[in-house]
């Protein structure tokens, strides 16, 4: 195998029907990985060994990167290795011994339920694109999309008359998404506006396909407009979302199916009961929590 590297994307790009944005971030990592072996005099990841990986990850930790990042950097490759070793290229893979770093642990950013409506329902929003804007964000709420989902949508992917949307998700695994009667108003609204042509169903003022980081501006924008004042992202809005289905009884099985998780571990990270609904619980169900 003369480029373990090319090999391992195209595995990624064929077999395994990897994003493009996956395919950057892992030729990224690689390539600072091969970088590091070649300037120690090392050829390529072949030859690497486990004391190379570990320099590189203390040499990823001096120049400053979080840990989350050199974590991904580690798993990118992992992953690569572990395919060497399948392919016979290397016996063994050098990174597997290599401790990940910890995780900080992080609370879930979600909005309570007056400041997602106060949000979503687009009275602060304003401009000639309001329509599409309002859609936008009663979407996302909706239906907990990843901005990336939300983007790539075209009409042919909405069911206007089930209120359901066909997403694509990471893996490129298909799924289909309820949206309820708020988020079908804001839709119909908003394709009334933009007419009913093909292609995407949020587009700029020039009728090209929304970006993502425009998505993240109109969210932003948008809360302020509303008054809210802390951060908030369309993946805020994902976080809602599941806390809320959560919070209101739906069962965490149904919740995973609806992000697109793959496990159930990564849908508890993203979701959990705030300490109010946990004592309304409490108060329900133990026999000897009411007062006496």
């Amino acid at each position: 195998m003369t480029d373990p590297q090319a090999a391992f994307l195209r595995h990624l790009a064929v077999e395994r029907n990897a994003s493009a944005h996956t395919l950057r971030s892992y030729a990224n990592d690689l390539t600072d990985f091969q970088r590091f072996l070649a300037a120690r005099g090392i050829a390529d990841l072949a030859a690497a060994d486990l004391r190379a990986v570990r320099a590189w990850l203390a040499a990823l930790h001096a120049r400053g990167l979080a840990a989350a990042s050199v974590g991904r950097k580690l798993a990118a490759v992992r992953s690569c290795f572990r395919f060497l070793v399948r392919r016979g290229v290397v016996e063994a893979n050098p990174a597997r011994e290599a401790r990940t770093p910890r995780q900080p642990r992080r609370l879930v950013s979600f909005l309570p339920i007056d400041e997602a409506t106060q949000l979503v329902d687009g009275r602060a929003v304003g401009g000639a694109s309001r329509a599409r804007d309002v859609a936008i964000l009663e979407m996302l709420y909706a239906t907990g999309l990843r901005v990336s989902e939300l983007a790539g949508l075209d009409l042919d992917d909405v069911d206007r008359d089930e209120r359901t949307v066909r997403v694509l998700g990471k893996g490129r695994k298909e799924r289909i998404v309820p949206y309820g009667g708020h988020a079908a108003r804001a839709l119909e609204a908003w394709l009334g506006e933009r007419g009913e042509g093909g292609g995407a169903v949020f587009t700029n003022a020039q009728g090209g396909r929304l970006t993502t980081r425009s998505v993240h501006t109109i969210v932003r924008r948008s809360a302020r407009a509303a008054g809210i004042t802390r951060r908030v992202s369309p993946h805020t809005l994902r976080h809602t979302f599941a806390t809320h289905l959560l919070d209101g009884g739906a069962d965490l099985r149904a919740i995973q199916e609806l992000l697109g998780h793959s496990r159930l571990s990564t849908t508890q990270r993203y979701t959990h009961v705030g300490a109010d609904q946990l004592m309304k619980i409490y108060d329900k169900a133990h026999p000897r929590a009411k007062q006496v």
